[in-house]
């Protein structure tokens, strides 16, 4: 009865916010708590420890290859007083994209509802996922969802919201944790082929720009991917003056 009343407590509340952010729209629809909840994730959620802090609990993250759908620089965020264009994507029948999908309770769902505000949950069909790993198979009654931006926040990146490369570094990483875990070369640069909206407004924050690895230790391996494939707007990436 406890369980029970809890479920239904928190559906309720699911509810309420729900209607409050989708203005009619079907923006962060409420879950059915009797089936298993997937996560895909294009962005940030691939790292493992990016992840790891609002889904602690989470199941292991599966690489997949997910159509209908383009991975862009479109989504446009104004926190801390500085601008930032952050990892979207958008449905678009004749793309596709390398991704993660994982395993979340109803609450690890509401905590990434909260982290990816600037998002709506969407529903994705099972047919649309591919599994890049041969012993992976999600329930056939799973709900999966991934976070596509809300319509006011879409813009591709400026001067005043580039693109930052310590959001990059974790875009990066994750996939390349992947390539690592699949035991073969190619998933980190499909991440950067299918990835739209590359710009030269594009900013390096990392804490010691001169000695990169002392603070994102893939750095080696993530600056030659990008100079490799995006020699022209790599070249142009500049560092933020301090103070």
């Amino acid at each position: 009865m406890r369980a029970r009343n809890f479920t239904a407590v928190f559906v309720a509340g699911w509810l309420a916010v729900a209607s409050a952010a989708s203005a009619g729209t079907e923006c962060n629809a409420v879950p059915d708590p009797g089936r298993t909840q997937y996560i895909v994730g294009y962005g940030s959620l691939m790292q493992d420890e990016s992840r790891a802090r609002t889904s602690p609990r989470a199941g292991p993250a599966h690489p997949v290859e997910l159509k209908g759908y383009r991975r862009g620089w479109y989504a446009r965020s104004e926190a801390f007083s500085f601008g930032t264009t952050y990892l979207s994507v958008v449905e678009d029948r004749a793309s596709g994209l390398n991704a993660v999908i994982y395993e979340v309770d109803l609450a690890e769902l509401g905590a990434t509802d909260r982290r990816e505000a600037l998002y709506c949950r969407a529903r994705v069909a099972s047919t649309q996922l591919r599994p890049l790993e041969q012993d992976f198979v999600s329930p056939p009654n799973a709900q999966t969802w991934i976070y596509v931006s809300k319509p006011e926040n879409v813009a591709t990146p400026s001067a005043r919201y580039p693109i930052v490369q310590s959001y990059v570094d974790i875009f990066m990483s994750g996939c390349l944790e992947q390539e690592q875990r699949l035991g073969s070369a190619g998933f980190s640069e499909l991440c950067v082929a299918t990835t739209a909206d590359w710009s030269e407004h594009w900013v390096n924050d990392r804490i010691h720009p001169r000695r990169p690895f002392a603070f994102q230790p893939r750095a080696r391996q993530i600056d030659d991917l990008l100079a490799r494939r995006l020699g022209w707007f790599f070249a142009r990436i500049r560092i933020e003056p301090g103070g």
